[in-house]
């Protein structure tokens, strides 16, 4: 019996893998014969050292990934502000006004001024190549990137310590980037994926992927990726052509992940329809639950949207602020919980557990595989 390729590569048991911010899902899903990865933007260096030291004590030599975000393409007007007080300052103080217009509508007290959180560096390629040498020197089994080209400088460390290295992609022609420049394993992801993507549906990325790496001579290893939230979806794109699957939102709805409850039950209620792409999280195009700060950056009254990271230095203090006055009590600041997630939280019916999932997925998928096979008349 021929193993699956991504699990000789990375350790897993059984090849889901769970992206998450939180350690604990991490944790959870690995020992639950899955592949955790964390997700490490939103992290110091020093606190994803501290993350990932509470992981290996908790995960029981289970294996496990870091995902972080290196952009390869940087806008022109911040490349040159070197640090977070810098980016702050080039921020107009208009951008505050706004936020705290849109936030007063809901009962939110307005803030004079930005703040700058500790915990988010900002998504540039420099604070990125900082993760990623505090991941490097964990005994992790992959390491991810996303927003462009692998750097080569993680494609070299990868190799040398024997650990893969896997990149996102939202289109065939960046498979093929990936691939010539040297990863290990492709994540294919599409449009219904909740964080940043792009606006190819995964049900035609996938062959699209598979079938271009093949006919242009690369042996890679596919991950599939995008609104994927049960066993029976992981078996379909396993079908056409993908090796696992790549999987996030549906650990938000889990009592370990990062998520407040009151995100977790927009999630439950929330249909396929009630996510937006936007670009008034990050600065760049990113699927999460539509509220109605999505609506006040689409007028076209408002300021407009920043490059990232700059915009995530205005909405991030802006959505911490709406958590706590919704965890205080304000119903009305509820309406504009939100957070990244894609279409297939219109599948969210209940909260459950990290390891539920797991096994969900795995039943689901036993009981998916064999009705394939019942259905094409193989015994």
């Amino acid at each position: 019996m021929t193993m699956n390729r991504v699990c000789a590569l990375t350790g897993a048991e059984f090849p889901l893998f769970a992206f998450s911010h939180c350690r604990d899902v991490v944790a959870a899903v690995s020992k639950a014969g899955g592949f955790g990865v964390l997700g490490a933007t939103r992290f110091t260096p020093e606190q994803l050292e501290e993350e990932l030291d509470w992981i290996d004590a908790h995960v029981d030599g289970a294996p496990y990934g870091v995902d972080v975000l290196v952009p390869e393409v940087i806008d022109p007007a911040v490349r040159t502000l070197a640090d977070n007080r810098s980016r702050a300052q080039a921020i107009d103080p208009a951008y505050q006004g706004f936020v705290n217009s849109v936030l007063g509508d809901y009962g939110i007290a307005p803030e004079p001024e930005l703040k700058i959180l500790p915990e988010r560096m900002g998504i540039t390629p420099e604070n990125g190549l900082a993760l990623m040498e505090v991941a490097f020197r964990h005994p992790i089994r992959l390491i991810a990137n996303a927003l462009g080209i692998a750097p080569a400088a993680m494609i070299a460390e990868g190799e040398r310590r024997g650990v893969p290295v896997a990149a996102l992609v939202g289109a065939k022609e960046h498979a093929i980037r990936q691939a010539e420049a040297g990863v290990d394993i492709i994540v294919a992801q599409g449009t219904e994926a909740g964080g940043h993507c792009g606006e190819v549906s995964t049900l035609v990325l996938i062959p699209e992927v598979v079938r271009e790496l093949a006919r242009r001579g690369h042996d890679i290893p596919v991950l599939a990726a995008g609104g994927i939230m049960t066993g029976g979806q992981m078996a379909g794109m396993m079908a056409a052509g993908a090796q696992g699957a790549w999987t996030g939102s549906v650990w938000l709805a889990t009592p370990e992940a990062e998520t407040s409850e009151a995100f977790r039950d927009k999630m439950v209620a929330a249909r396929s329809r009630d996510t937006v792409r936007s670009r008034s999280r990050t600065g760049k195009p990113a699927r999460q639950l539509k509220t109605p700060w999505h609506a006040a950056w689409e007028d076209p009254q408002g300021p407009g949207t920043l490059p990232m990271p700059l915009m995530g230095m205005v909405s991030e203090p802006a959505f911490a602020r709406i958590e706590r006055e919704a965890a205080a009590g304000n119903d009305n600041a509820r309406e504009l919980v939100s957070y990244f997630v894609g279409q297939g939280v219109g599948l969210v019916e209940q909260v459950r557990s990290s390891r539920q999932v797991v096994q969900d997925f795995r039943e689901e998928f036993l009981e998916a595989a064999s009705g394939l096979a019942a259905a094409a008349g193989i015994e």
